[in-house]
């Protein structure tokens, strides 16, 4: 694990590279641990150092739900450890695909309803961050202003510590610092996914963390030139290039990698020790 680590709202120490939990229930698709694996996971990931992990209410299929895996696995909870979750435009049902008007996860009642399962399942009285997740279509209309509000009067009744906002653009990042203390972003972005690279850069100078979702390309994996080899001079894999080049892409990005295989959780972590040297900057580009 890399000795670099973030305060993530001002005061929660995280450690740079996280976990994320999504794989672990096959949700929204795709193959999923048993739960017995499952629970060695999270347990290995705490072990090993992690202290932020990310999840989600929705991250939940037939059954098999990541806050309760969560909770099962790791309650009490140690001192240190951060858990993020989110809250918005959800991606069950069709919601994240409405015009921003539909999106009924956005309102203030199913706002408070998400924050409250969060707290529900996860066995806390207070979620440590929450994110804002707007949806993917009809960003014009997307109503960042109201949503955010609800969640940040949920933070005045003492819900939530801090907020978060997830698949923004850089004007929905301005924005939302003008109505509410935001803690971190989390949008798509990887090696071969470059888009929002102002948006960390604004990020950093802000002193907000930018946390990618995808990082190692989640249902396609990353591809980008040179990689293979970059990887083969390290003896290490191509994710763990992937990873340690957002490591030191920028100082405020936090990743968490999901997995549902122990083997793999170790090869995401030890990435932190991976030291790119500039002739393998430059050869990724």
């Amino acid at each position: 694990m890399t000795s670099e680590d973030w305060t993530l709202g001002g005061d929660l120490g995280v450690a740079r590279i996280g976990y994320g939990s999504m794989k672990l229930t096959g949700w929204p698709r795709g193959e999923r641990p048993d739960r017995e694996t499952a629970l060695a996971v999270l347990r290995r990931a705490v072990e090993l150092g992690v202290n932020h992990i990310d999840t989600s209410h929705y991250y939940a299929r037939d059954g098999v739900a990541a806050n309760e895996l969560i909770r099962e696995a790791l309650h009490p909870y140690p001192d240190d450890l951060v858990i993020v979750t989110k809250v918005g435009a959800l991606v069950e049902g069709a919601d994240i695909a409405l015009p921003a008007a539909e999106q009924t996860g956005l309102t203030p009642d199913n706002l408070r309803r998400g924050v409250e399962a969060n707290l529900r399942t996860l066995g806390v009285d207070r979620l440590d961050v929450v994110n804002l997740r707007l949806g993917d279509l009809d960003r014009s209309g997307t109503p960042l202003a109201a949503p955010l509000e609800a969640l940040l009067a949920l933070r005045e009744e003492g819900l939530i510590r801090h907020l978060g906002i997830s698949n923004v653009t850089a004007a929905e990042f301005e924005q939302a610092r003008a109505i509410a203390p935001i803690a971190c972003v989390q949008n798509l972005y990887n090696l071969s996914a470059r888009g929002d690279d102002p948006l960390v850069d604004a990020c950093a100078a802000a002193g907000i963390a930018y946390v990618p979702f995808f990082p190692i390309g989640g249902f396609q994996p990353v591809t980008a030139q040179h990689l293979d080899a970059v990887a083969a001079r390290h003896d290490a894999t191509a994710p763990q290039v992937a990873l340690a080049w957002l490591l030191a892409r920028s100082g405020n990005i936090l990743v968490i990698p999901g997995t549902g295989s122990v083997a793999h959780l170790e090869e995401n972590i030890a990435a932190g020790a991976l030291e790119l040297t500039e002739e393998d900057l430059a050869e990724l580009g």
